[in-house]
């Protein structure tokens, strides 16, 4: 999610289209949020991996 929100980022600014810009921003931080709370051992969408 990380990813595709730098993706689009980029396409947005590229292109001048402010949508994509702004659902690139909303995907980057959700994607981030995501990511701190697995690594920070919380169960995300109920699934709880044993690594």
């Amino acid at each position: 999610m990380i990813v595709l929100g730098i993706i689009l980022l980029v396409i947005g600014f590229l292109t001048g289209l402010a949508i994509l810009w702004t659902i690139g921003i909303v995907l980057l931080v959700i994607g981030a949020i995501l990511w701190i709370l697995g690594a920070m051992g919380h169960a995300v969408a109920g699934r709880k991996h044993y690594w």
